[in-house]
């Protein structure tokens, strides 16, 4: 029921006015954590994205359990001791985008602001990305670092090697104009 009010919510916010939307094509989310002991690596292609070209808005939903690593034991401890998917299933972000100019479509630095949600907490957060205009398809990138303590994912002492305090997120998105 959550999970289908954010998408509803989030779809009203982007769907208002009479500008061009774009929705995903295709996009990947990764996150690379380095640890002493191992590296974490993780991608995920089951994203849904909005976007509202006139006003900026763009809203992102990952299911969390559809992160895909090299070893399955990784997956089951991400799922459930880590990011306790069953409970929590997917990362969100609603915001704007900002800084682009529409008469050119080169990659332009661009900046996200807006809320961030994972493992069930809220925070506001300002994403350094890019954008750019492709043969019809609005193409955006951004990397940043989400501090594990900051949405509540503990670290258990006993693996504190294998864990890292904070991830690297890298997302890269191309998204099609709704018709």
């Amino acid at each position: 029921m959550r999970v289908l009010l954010t998408i509803a919510l989030l779809t009203g916010i982007l769907l208002t006015g009479h500008s061009q939307k774009y929705t995903l094509q295709e996009g990947m989310v990764q996150f690379y954590s380095q640890a002493v002991l191992e590296d974490i690596k993780a991608v995920n292609t089951r994203i849904t994205a909005l976007f509202n070209r006139a006003n900026g808005d763009v809203a992102l939903i990952i299911p969390v359990a559809s992160f895909q690593f090299d070893k399955k034991l990784m997956q089951e401890h991400f799922n459930e001791k880590y990011m306790e998917s069953d409970q929590y299933p997917n990362a969100t972000f609603a915001g704007t985008i900002s800084g682009f100019d529409w008469s050119r479509s080169d990659e332009q630095p661009v900046v996200a602001r807006g809320k961030l949600t994972i493992h069930g907490v809220t925070q506001e957060v300002t994403v350094p990305g890019t954008l750019a205009l492709t043969n019809g398809l609005v193409v955006m990138k951004a990397a940043f670092t989400v501090k594990l303590e900051d949405y509540r994912i503990k670290r258990p002492q006993l693996l504190w090697q294998n864990i890292a305090e904070q991830v690297e997120v890298t997302l890269d998105l191309r998204l099609k104009p709704q018709p």
